[in-house]
């Protein structure tokens, strides 16, 4: 009997000391579709260097085949460079993107179907429209300074 006792004050013990994260899933949702609604906004606006904001220091992509681990001025490089060159027509979500969270939220996805339509100055100097159907997995992660983007999975369909 005394054993019966002795175990079961361990079993309480342990999970009275056993932390058990809670997050509040709709809020964190919210905030995943906030940043994700300001890639528009920063597409738009031309602000490179907020659009990298979102990106953690350790930042991977995945895009057309190779899998690259950029420095942080490359990527705000390359941005800054995009941005310049092109204006957004359309940078608009064909559905709702799909956010889904770790069990534990530190962890999110965001599968993302979007049509970009852009116009650019071609070599001749005339306006040229693009449209393309993209794809892509944003997989996030959250730290005490809020939810950065960690890796993108990015395809694009076919013409």
């Amino acid at each position: 009997m005394k054993l019966l006792t002795i175990i079961g004050l361990c079993c309480l013990v342990f999970f009275a000391c056993t932390e058990t994260k809670v997050f509040d899933k709709e809020a964190e949702k919210a905030e995943i579709l906030r940043m994700h609604n300001l890639q528009r906004d920063y597409h738009f606006k031309k602000d490179s260097l907020a659009f990298v904001n979102q990106l953690s220091d350790d930042f991977i992509s995945v895009n057309r085949g190779e899998i690259t681990q950029p420095e942080r001025a490359e990527t705000l490089a390359r941005y800054h460079d995009y941005f310049s060159s092109v204006e957004f027509v359309k940078w608009d979500d064909v559905s709702e993107p799909i956010i889904k969270f770790s069990d534990d939220g530190s962890m999110a996805y965001t599968i993302v179907d979007k049509i970009v339509r852009t116009r650019y100055k071609n070599e001749a100097g005339e306006d040229v429209e693009g449209e393309t159907h993209f794809a892509w997995t944003a997989i996030y992660k959250k730290s005490a300074d809020g939810w950065k983007i960690v890796n993108v999975t990015s395809t694009q369909k076919s013409e």
